[in-house]
């Protein structure tokens, strides 16, 4: 990415753009993240282009990442929970989560990656942003980091269920777990898949 490239207005700095990305919108377990970040004029050139789209990094590479954009830039990272997102549905957990960034970090500009502001008129989207946008690559990574690093604390309370290796996603093994041990209270029991009966067993 050529950070002189990446917006075609004059009067909006690329490194002061708030990138916004979320990770978790899809699972069926655990929480969602949505993380704003802005790069700012020091953060270290050396470091742009490493940033990229976090499902393309090795979960090593996104540690490192994660810990010098921490250290060098600005981020505001939200979490809602499953039990909020059972209680308020996913689509007002994800605008409340970029209103709280947007009034948490100041930027001439705000852009998430996707393709809907949830009537936010001040944050503009972008599809595929991840791959195009170095602030929201590097929310990405944030997002990620937080989701993966919940999802491994997860799989030491419910081992049974294996979070570290899916993520809270519903792929076929942690449908399974779910038709043998029921829910977990980390699970969100207002998605209700087909494979899924509404009666599944909570435990606590």
């Amino acid at each position: 990415m050529n950070p002189n490239s990446l917006f075609t207005q004059p009067s909006h700095d690329p490194l002061e753009i708030c990138g916004i990305d979320e990770a978790g919108r899809g699972c069926i377990g655990g929480s969602l993240f949505v993380c704003g970040v802005i790069l700012g004029k020091s953060f270290p050139k050396n470091l742009l282009n490493q940033l990229q789209d976090s499902k393309k990094l090795s979960p090593k590479i996104r540690d490192t990442l994660a810990l010098q954009i921490t250290q060098y830039a600005q981020f505001h990272l939200v979490k809602k929970t499953a039990q909020e997102i059972d209680l308020k549905g996913l689509s007002l957990c994800l605008k409340e989560s970029l209103q709280e960034i947007l009034t948490q970090l100041k930027s001439p500009h705000y852009l998430f990656d996707g393709n809907c502001n949830f009537q936010i008129q001040s944050l503009q989207t972008l599809i595929k942003g991840d791959s195009k946008i170095y602030a929201i690559s590097a929310a990405s990574i944030l997002a990620k980091n937080a989701k993966d690093k919940e999802s491994i604390e997860l799989d030491l309370i419910y081992p049974q269920y294996d979070f570290k290796s899916h993520k809270g996603y519903g792929t076929k093994a942690h449908i399974e777990a779910i038709l043998k041990f029921g829910y977990c209270k980390e699970h969100r029991q207002s998605y209700h898949l087909k494979k899924l009966p509404k009666t599944t067993t909570t435990l606590f």
